[in-house]
């Protein structure tokens, strides 16, 4: 007859660990940006509109590198 074990083991894979993601730098976790509306033949700039995120493009969060 086989003598009983004293201690436990420990699991082998741990219950993993929710990460909440990085907000994205350029637009601040909302994923627009302004970006400079220009007219004319000079290119004058005459105000700003939203444009989509071009680093996370449009969810907010940091991509993963």
């Amino acid at each position: 007859m086989a003598t009983q074990r004293t201690t436990t083991k420990t699991p082998k894979n741990p219950a993993p660990v929710a990460i909440e993601p990085a907000p994205c730098q350029p637009c601040g976790g909302t994923g627009n940006v302004a970006i400079t509306v220009r007219v004319g033949r000079k290119r004058r700039p005459v105000g700003q509109q939203d444009g989509l995120c071009l680093n996370c493009l449009g969810e907010g969060t940091a991509p993963a590198a």
